[in-house]
């Protein structure tokens, strides 16, 4: 059973994701997160108490940075797993990010 991820706004600048980012889990917290219009134009997302993440939870990341780009908001992702940068640098998408983590968060 994928334990349900959450997404708490704690203030217009920083996010916190909890639980697992799997590809159960990520389609309904992707609809929550489509909703959200960042009221800031650079927004935290603290990635610390991320319990498990797969590719699908990547993408997912990659969506999100899109997402608020369109927006005008630019996101760091917090306390990144090593879990995350083991995939990202598999597959190749580190580059990419590299702009947007903050591991000092």
């Amino acid at each position: 059973m994928a334990v349900h991820p959450t997404w708490h706004i704690t203030s217009e600048d920083r996010v916190v994701l909890e639980g697992a980012l799997d590809r159960e889990t990520v389609p309904v917290l992707w609809r929550e997160i489509t909703q959200w219009h960042p009221k800031s134009d650079q927004v935290q997302v603290d990635l610390a108490q991320i319990d498990r993440i797969d590719s699908a939870g990547m993408v997912m990341l990659l969506h999100l940075i899109e997402h608020a780009k369109k927006r005008n908001c630019h996101i760091m992702l917090g306390f990144v797993p090593d879990q995350l940068m083991t995939l990202m640098r598999l597959s190749n998408v580190e580059s990419i990010l590299a702009d947007h983590i903050n591991n000092a968060a």
